[in-house]
């Protein structure tokens, strides 16, 4: 499933976040992936998945960047799609 890794870059009270996000290969009803493995500058972030009307985390995370990162899930998914 590399395939469908992709690159995330955004940018958060000035600091620069570079890194990918692998989806899952279980898809919910709609076809999406029920969660996401995000790596952020290097490091892992953990597993995202969206549960109206947030995106939430396995691991203990800023809200805020847990927002930001699964906007830009959003975005890829409503340019693929």
């Amino acid at each position: 499933m590399e395939d469908n890794i992709f690159d995330i870059e955004f940018e958060a009270e000035g600091k620069l976040y570079k890194g990918w996000v692998n989806p899952s290969i279980k898809l919910t009803p709609e076809g999406k992936p029920v969660s996401f493995h995000v790596v952020i500058n290097h490091t892992s972030f953990g597993y995202l998945s969206f549960k109206n009307p947030r995106w939430h985390v396995n691991e203990d995370r800023p809200p805020e960047l847990v927002q930001l990162i699964g906007e830009q899930i959003a975005k890829h998914y409503s340019n693929v799609m």
